[in-house]
């Protein structure tokens, strides 16, 4: 066979390539979506914000005439429920999105999730030139299972603005003056959570003799609500609070309340968090309607609708996080972040630091 043959053949072949992959592609998302349809409806279980409660649903239904049933509920109480279930033999949810701490811990550690990797279809999704890191972010350690979608400098605390001043909190020392004893507000630090995260950060950068300081010294109001932590920093009962609704806090601040959020200060540059990332649970109830709700959580549509209610910047690189976000919580290049959603940090590390605090916390 002649060269020119034989480049004639290869470029025909990779013609049919080209045409053969979106047909394939399409033939399994259409036939995937149809048997989703004869499903019904798809149970997701998710963070309690009153955004993403409102949002995603509507949303998914919306765009594909299925219904969702979202299940809400604090990560460490979604993954105790799973567990309680399987023991008694009993697969009631399709899908997760979940913090660090119960997606390694719990879902990935007790092997209820199933690989995710195999099931995202549109190109949209798995081609790597729509994410900011040049693929799809995988962090657990096989990379197929915990798909983190959202990247965000995450709040240090938030204060009330009409009791904490700039020159109040210049460092994170300064949360150790005598006048915020009694005024500081936490959501609980041992317990598995947004609580132990925040904490086990400052522990990592600060050390064990600050945290002690700041926990039991300062005579911190703990909940386990973040609501009511919420409202402590509006109405200025606790005017430094770890641990509230971010996205609330967003809101009021837009609304003009006197509430803020503080990302960093002088003595350390800020945390990236993953937010609720997403998970496949296995042997799922509604398999198909699974599989779609994972592609529209991962595609441009579906990232940016749930962006816009929890409050996080994208992975995506196509979805305009200037246009709904304050510049502060978006990632700065060239910036050394300490990213709490590391998956050995939080297995080993974070784990052994909440246990620490929780012992502290008892004497």
């Amino acid at each position: 066979m002649s060269r020119a043959l034989v480049s004639l053949t290869a470029i025909a072949l990779s013609c049919h390539a080209a045409l053969a992959q979106p047909v394939d592609w399409q033939k399994a998302w259409d036939e995937t979506l149809a048997a989703a349809k004869k499903e019904a409806k798809v149970v997701v279980a998710g963070p309690p914000d009153t955004q993403v409660r409102q949002a995603l649903p509507a949303a998914f239904e919306a765009r594909y005439g299925i219904k969702m049933e979202y299940i809400t509920g604090r990560g460490s109480d979604q993954g105790s429920k799973l567990r309680r279930e399987r023991e008694a033999g009993i697969y009631s949810v399709d899908a997760v999105l979940a913090g660090s701490q119960t997606m390694f811990t719990v879902l990935y550690r007790e092997k209820m999730l199933a690989p995710l990797k195999p099931e995202l279809i549109l190109p949209e999704v798995t081609d790597g030139k729509n994410w900011k890191r040049g693929s799809l972010w995988f962090p657990d350690p096989e990379q197929k299972y915990v798909l983190r979608i959202f990247n965000t400098v995450r709040e240090a605390f938030m204060v009330n603005t009409n009791q904490v001043k700039p020159q109040d909190l210049r460092k994170f020392s300064d949360l150790l003056d005598p006048k915020w004893k009694g005024k500081i507000a936490f959501l609980d630090p041992a317990r598995s959570g947004t609580g132990s995260n925040q904490i086990a950060m400052l522990y990592e950068q600060l050390g064990e003799s600050f945290i002690k300081k700041l926990l039991v010294d300062q005579d911190p109001m703990i909940s386990r609500e973040r609501r009511q932590l919420t409202d402590g920093v509006l109405r200025g009962n606790y005017p430094i609070g770890f641990g509230a609704e971010d996205g609330e806090m967003e809101r009021l601040q837009a609304e003009g309340q006197p509430v803020k959020t503080i990302c960093s200060l002088e003595d350390m540059p800020g945390s990236v968090s993953g937010g609720n990332m997403l998970g496949l649970i296995d042997r799922a109830p509604h398999p198909n309607a699974a599989r779609v709700f994972v592609n529209w959580m991962a595609s441009r549509e579906g990232n940016e609708i749930y962006a816009r209610a929890l409050k996080m910047v994208p992975a995506r690189v196509d979805i305009d996080a200037e246009s709904f976000l304050p510049p502060e919580v978006i990632p700065k290049t060239g910036m050394n972040y300490f990213d709490v959603f590391d998956y050995n940090f939080t297995v080993t590390g974070k784990e052994e630091i909440r246990l620490r605090v929780k012992d502290m916390l008892r004497r």
